[in-house]
């Protein structure tokens, strides 16, 4: 049985988590996080589903982790930094879908990750990684004489954009056609802004309503245009996909991994 702690367990991803765990015949729930103002302290960390997990909602870090093998975090930058510094204290591994990294951030994990075995990626689901790899080969084959556009929608509680998802699909695309994301890509357009730079790749955002998750990848030619996307209909797809990088975890060391090491797809 893997044992499991689950970060911000009454936001609505943690909730899916907790879910997700408790029907998981190999996964244990070893332990629940929430902020100090959460209502949800002191109480049955099942206790929405009608179940008994025998655990109890905590804002001790220490205690929270305390039987966990591996810990799943979809909060925030901040929180999630704080988390890993007690795992890596408590040598327990980490399962990060937490988006809005900054380079430092980032870096900061790269640390963590010498000592404890850490997944991280923008987006657990599985289709969305098959999907990533697909854009690689496509991107190869459509480097000449296609404009690329990315455009995601989410719910209108996100408070990053883009998206890590689109972030990291923009990454996996400059990459296959030999740019740098940082120097090509084009966050948004108003007024007179001259005719398209080829060299460019587009981002454009929408927010509103209860949108989980839409992300497309256009590459648009003369006389056609290739669409890549994926649409979330329910967060459980972000769970599975984070039960299978706990899974992952629990096998390997340490290191920084991503859901392409977990899914078999890197290179």
């Amino acid at each position: 049985m893997t044992r499991i702690a689950i970060a911000g367990c009454s936001g609505r991803m943690g909730r899916m988590l907790v879910e997700a765990v408790m029907a998981a015949e190999d996964c244990t729930l070893s332990g629940a996080l929430d902020q100090p103002s959460s209502p949800m302290l002191g109480q049955d960390a099942a206790a929405f589903l009608g179940q008994n997990s025998g655990v109890t909602v905590t804002s001790d870090l220490r205690a929270g982790l305390a039987n966990a093998e591996v810990l799943i975090d979809f909060t925030r930058p901040e929180g999630t930094l704080a988390h890993l510094a007690m795992c890596r204290m408590l040598g327990v591994k980490a399962v990060i879908g937490t988006t809005g990294f900054s380079p430092a951030q980032k870096a900061e994990i790269g640390e963590h990750a010498k000592s404890i075995g850490i997944m991280m990626a923008p987006n657990m689901s599985v289709g969305v990684n098959v999907v990533l790899k697909l854009l690689d080969q496509a991107a190869r084959a459509l480097s000449e004489g296609y404009d690329i556009e990315i455009i995601e929608a989410h719910h209108r509680h996100k408070v990053d954009a883009p998206s890590g998802t689109a972030l990291q699909m923009g990454e996996v695309v400059a990459k296959a056609v030999g740019r740098d994301l940082k120097d090509c890509a084009v966050y948004g357009r108003e007024g007179v802004t001259g005719a398209r730079d080829p060299s460019t790749i587009g981002f454009a955002t929408v927010r509103g309503g209860d949108i989980i998750g839409d992300h497309t990848v256009l590459f648009a030619g003369l006389g056609e245009r290739i669409e890549i996307s994926h649409k979330s209909s329910s967060r459980q797809t972000y769970a599975q996909g984070s039960l299978r990088a706990a899974r992952f975890l629990a096998r390997h060391g340490s290191g920084l991994y991503d859901m392409s090491d977990v899914l078999g797809l890197a290179r």
